[in-house]
């Protein structure tokens, strides 16, 4: 449907480098076929395997509303440090501040502004004192060493990809088998820890973190 040099056609290539074809696609309903905008293959992401990544560009309206933009914007606090002794003095502190000075204001004020004060106030130290919460990782044990096994691998692709000679196929095979080695104990490595942690809070009974 689309016009590309024949490297961003095929998406799938032999193990031994020789054979390539199309066997993937995106498929869209013919309502919708004039929003695909481009449909390349794309060779220089790492997946560890024979299929190249396919990217569709979209272009498409999509109506969201008002309430519900709004709901993503909000922070979410880290309320964890509530537990140690010295940030909970220390938001005590701050958010005791905050209130004396709302001592002083005329009692004549908009209440609608005195809320917004309030908020204002108990945001502000919390976000001095706690800070924000951090999202979680979908895989918390990957780290920076992880990050430089991909890169090996990846590159040892790319020159598969550049030159499919034996060698160059031997040494893919060794790559993907190390990576693979590696994240396998590191994953280990951080179920191990997370079992001590939970025996470590069921015996002082840390029911929150539990």
């Amino acid at each position: 449907m689309l016009p590309h040099w024949s490297i961003h056609k095929y998406t799938w290539t032999s193990p031994d480098g020789k054979t390539h074809n199309q066997i993937d696609y995106v498929l869209i309903g013919r309502r919708w076929h004039s929003c695909v905008m481009d449909v390349p293959s794309f060779r220089g992401a790492d997946c560890d395997t024979n299929h190249y990544l396919v990217i569709a560009k979209v272009r498409e309206r999509l109506a969201v509303g008002k309430q519900a933009a709004q709901r993503f914007d909000r922070q979410r606090f880290n309320f964890r440090k509530l537990n140690e002794p010295d940030v909970r003095k220390q938001y005590q502190i701050e958010i005791t501040n905050k209130f004396a000075a709302l001592e002083n204001l005329n009692e004549d004020e908009d209440i609608n502004r005195t809320w917004e004060n309030i908020k204002e106030n108990i945001q502000t130290s919390a976000k001095e004192s706690l800070g924000l919460h951090e999202l979680k990782q979908n895989k918390p044990w990957f780290d920076k060493e992880c990050l430089g096994f991909l890169d090996q691998r990846k590159q040892a692709k790319m020159q598969w990809i550049q030159d499919p000679s034996q060698s160059n196929v031997d040494i893919l095979y060794n790559v993907r088998r190390e990576v693979s080695r590696h994240f396998r104990n590191k994953k280990k490595a951080y179920l191990r820890a997370k079992i001590e942690e939970l025996e470590n809070n069921s015996k002082i009974q840390n029911i929150r973190d539990l």
